[in-house]
């Protein structure tokens, strides 16, 4: 029996983490004739609602939530087609965070479920790497709201990736190829950083930000005193932090996310109160100010996204998320809406072009985006990545995220 979220069970599901709610009738199949449009399409959602991630989970699946129900509020993708989300955790227990054997199997479930026509998500680029190969084989479209690490997408990696030939992986924010470098540039040219310290959590995404963040930080005149990695299991990181100490450097910049990020914090809060510390968005959380309470002072993070939600133009939006589910959105929490809207733009086109939906179809149509929306235009590249290369920085002040302006590009 599949298991769909209804949009009358939204308020009962915000609050709580359960992934699923009361049962609903089988989408219509989809049909082989141009002419026939089906009744409704299941669109997966897959994030990590168990572990260190979970809050961030929440505020990015009501971003596609109101979405999905904004959309079929107005009879459904082109008045015709309503959407029914089915909702998948790719986190675990013995993980605490994202697990990528779990991603892989929520990612073979959706594959099995035929009427799953794309899927938003996942947050996690590790997560990413064990689902994109799954999908390719199956022509199944993953749109992701914060996945960054590049690879996924570099077509230097398509075989491990996409063996079937075509991106199935698409983005509605930019990649660490810019988010490392960008905030490397800021620390050089804004902060005045000579030396700095790098930390990161072996993951997918934490071991790439981090080592691109150092590739730039080099050329921009930074002296890289060391690059060590944490455990994200472990508790203890003060012996590694005391070296560090001991070298004195300008900051310090930690590549990973909020399973070692939260501790990383407070310990280092206790052995360095005033260095400057810097993060990806892995530390660009709905729970960190407040979990780490005086240790997240100060702490720098970015964004691969413009910070949308807090020009005017969002403030209706902004408004709309917080009657609906009580509480303010962050920015990624809007690129998983957008993800949601470039599902809805590539049905309608094909069904304007009496093209039958299919798995197949609505690929090659997402390729073609050019949908104007808060965050400005999305459009993909040949490997599905988004043309915008912006990235935004924020640092922690008075227990929130307080936007510092986009990070330089040279």
């Amino acid at each position: 029996m599949r298991m769909f979220l209804g949009r009358r069970m939204a308020t009962s599901f915000i609050a709580g983490l359960a992934l699923v709610a009361s049962a609903a009738p089988a989408a219509a199949p989809i049909v082989s004739a141009q002419s026939e449009v089906p009744s409704s399409i299941v669109l997966g959602i897959n994030l990590s609602f168990t572990g260190a991630d979970a809050a961030d989970a929440a505020n990015i699946r009501d971003g596609a939530l109101m979405a999905i129900d904004e959309i079929n509020a107005q009879g459904g993708i082109a008045g015709q087609v309503m959407i029914q989300p089915l909702l998948k955790d790719d986190g675990t227990v013995a993980a605490g965070q994202y697990d990528p054997a779990q991603a892989a199997t929520n990612t073979k479930q959706f594959v099995a479920e035929d009427d799953v026509m794309a899927v938003v998500g996942p947050m996690m680029s590790g997560a990413g790497k064990a689902m994109a190969p799954i999908a390719s084989a199956a022509d199944l479209l993953l749109i992701t709201p914060s996945s960054t690490n590049p690879d996924i997408t570099d077509p230097t990696f398509a075989s491990q990736y996409r063996p079937n030939g075509k991106p199935i992986y698409f983005r509605t924010v930019t990649t660490d190829a810019y988010q490392g470098p960008y905030m490397a540039n800021y620390a050089a040219e804004t902060l005045g950083i000579k030396s700095v310290y790098i930390l990161d959590d072996t993951g997918a995404y934490g071991e790439g930000i981090a080592n691109s963040f150092e590739g730039q930080a080099k050329a921009k005149g930074v002296n890289v005193l060391g690059h060590d990695k944490l455990n994200p299991k472990e508790s203890d990181y003060t012996t590694i932090l005391t070296k560090i100490k001991a070298m004195n450097p300008d900051a310090l910049y930690y590549g990973g996310v909020q399973q070692a990020g939260l501790k990383l914090a407070k310990q280092a809060n206790d052995v360095m109160p005033n260095l400057p510390k810097m993060g990806g968005d892995g530390m660009y959380g709905v729970a960190f100010p407040q979990d780490a309470g005086p240790a997240a002072e100060n702490w720098f993070a970015t964004i691969a996204a413009p910070d949308t939600i807090d020009e005017p133009v969002a403030q209706d939006w902004v408004a709309r998320y917080q009657a609906k589910f009580g509480a303010s959105p962050q920015d990624y929490a809007l690129t998983m809406y957008d993800a949601v809207m470039v599902v809805n733009d590539t049905v309608s086109r094909l069904i304007s072009d009496g093209m039958p939906i299919t798995r197949e179809n609505v690929r090659d149509y997402a390729q073609q985006t050019n949908l104007p929306t808060l965050q400005g235009v999305i459009s993909f590249d040949a490997n599905g990545d988004l043309k915008d290369k912006i990235i935004s920085v924020f640092q922690v002040k008075d227990g929130k995220y307080q936007y510092k302006g986009s990070a330089p590009q040279t």
